[in-house]
């Protein structure tokens, strides 16, 4: 059976050609298969007329291979999708982010093709999308979690190697302990290195990256159902935020453990870090940070054109985040989070201060004949320029450690603002108006036990305010007296 096929793109002539078969009627049969997929184009479709030819060769050179599903082809060939091979989760990502390159802030990108190099690819890449099931994905979320337990079992015996090389007595070890130790740092040597285990929330950030990927390829036509959407993964607990009270400041200072990844100050421990930062040039960034909850990049990418001193307003606008260790410029990081926010005149005369400064640094480099970088940004190095987000980190921590504080994180102060709202007799919702959270479920996941806990304080306080002529024996019930004599 033979039967002639569209020019190649060079316009050589090409045909497709098979034989062996057991009657004419099955040779006959294939023939108009054949034809039928040729005829699937507009005559005037070069294009298109070019990939059924392809396609038709790329069979013609396996004399086993199945002729290619009419329908299928039909619908591949409208959509534009490949005609000569089956797309694999592979090809789908490469699309997907191709799209999401155009049309997405880089950072966000940039979260999406760690997940898809370092797990989805490596894991799923070679599945065959339109056969992706939910077990199969299963199994790779469960692959997820046997490779960390090896990482663990690998991780702690480093640690162990680690101790077996080090030489505790001090000085120099005698001939005998060096050789030894010489030996045990050549099997530390071929050890893994250490590795960070895929956590639950890492693990529900992959799924996210998928789950959107396979939406895409749904939308594309190219499957109809999303395997991902069914996976049970463990449930990512969102860390909450707990107040540094007098016991938790003792147990730390006495452990060195905190109690929380989440760790917000009390209002006098703000005050005592403010304090201490009055005279840093970046006072301002703290203070802004602390009272109203920008987070860093808002700040450092905050300008002097969205600050209304007559309206008592910020208008959050753009932010400077980092792409690896380059600071890049982008918009916020939700519509929500690109909001105005307004500020009390405690801010206002922080920022009118900070001003004064700027101009009379930026004065003193044109005295001097140096180099002023007009970015309009509120917070900027000595000659204008950019801030790295780095750089307010670690001030931040200098000044912290150096007033002696319980630690924080940076990003700490902006959960203390939410704090603060409690503090000013604020509720839940105004947290969320605050910190411009895209949801009220995220300021109570986060907030709610925080602000139990100012519920209590304030409650102490509130009775303690009330002066009384007598105080009760220690141990004993104020209302002892009403009942029963205190025993002697």
């Amino acid at each position: 059976m033979r039967q002639e096929l569209p020019a190649r793109s060079d316009a050589t002539r090409r045909s497709f050609n098979r034989s062996g078969y057991e009657s004419a009627t099955k040779a006959q049969s294939d023939l108009d298969k054949v034809r039928a997929l040729l005829d699937l184009p507009e005559s005037d479709d070069t294009e298109a007329l070019i990939r059924i030819g392809d396609l038709l060769e790329a069979v013609s050179k396996d004399k086993k291979a199945p002729l290619p599903d009419l329908a299928e082809t039909r619908r591949r060939l409208v959509r534009g999708q490949k005609l000569t091979a089956s797309m694999t989760v592979a090809d789908l990502l490469d699309e997907w982010l191709g799209v999401k390159r155009k049309a997405r802030r880089k950072t966000t990108v940039n979260g999406y093709g760690s997940h898809v190099e370092y797990h989805l690819r490596p894991g799923l890449g070679h599945r065959r999308l339109d056969r992706l099931t939910v077990g199969q994905t299963q199994e790779f979320f469960d692959a997820i979690d046997d490779a960390n337990e090896t990482i663990a079992a690998e991780n702690a015996a480093r640690r162990d190697q680690v101790e077996r090389c080090r030489w505790a007595k001090g000085g120099r070890p005698p001939t005998a302990e060096r050789a030894r130790l010489a030996v045990e740092k050549e099997r530390l040597a071929e050890m893994p290195p250490f590795r960070r285990i895929t956590g639950p929330a890492t693990k529900q950030a992959i799924r996210r990256t998928l789950r959107t990927a396979l939406n895409f390829a749904i939308g594309r036509e190219y499957i109809t159902f999303n395997p991902a959407k069914f996976v049970e993964l463990e449930t990512a607990k969102r860390p909450k935020g707990q107040l540094w009270t007098a016991p938790r400041v003792a147990r730390w200072q006495e452990t060195g453990e905190k109690p929380s990844s989440v760790m917000v100050w009390t209002p006098e421990q703000l005050g005592a870090f403010l304090d201490a930062a009055e005279n840093d040039r970046l006072y301002a960034f703290f203070h802004l940070i602390a009272h109203h909850g920008l987070r860093r990049g808002e700040g450092v990418g905050q300008e002097w054109a969205d600050v209304s001193y007559e309206s008592r307003t910020i208008r959050v606008a753009k932010e400077i985040v980092v792409d690896g260790w380059t600071p890049i410029e982008t918009a916020p990081k939700t519509e929500d989070s690109a909001a105005t926010v307004r500020i009390d005149t405690g801010t206002v005369e922080a920022l009118t201060a900070h001003r004064v400064r700027q101009q009379a640094e930026r004065a003193a480099r044109i005295e001097a004949r140096l180099p002023w970088v007009d970015t309009g940004k509120i917070f900027t190095k000595e000659d204008g320029s950019w801030l790295h987000p780095d750089d307010v980190s670690k001030a931040f921590v200098r000044i912290m450690t150096d007033a002696g504080l319980p630690p924080i994180n940076l990003r700490d102060l902006r959960h203390g603002a939410a704090a603060l709202v409690k503090a000013g007799g604020g509720d839940m919702n105004d947290a969320k108006v605050k910190l411009r959270h895209s949801t009220y479920v995220l300021t109570v996941d986060t907030y709610m036990e925080l602000f139990e806990e100012y519920e209590e304080e304030l409650t102490e306080r509130a009775a303690a305010a009330v002066p009384r002529a007598r105080k009760p024996v220690s141990g004993t019930p104020a209302h002892a007296s009403l009942t029963h004599e205190t025993q002697k």
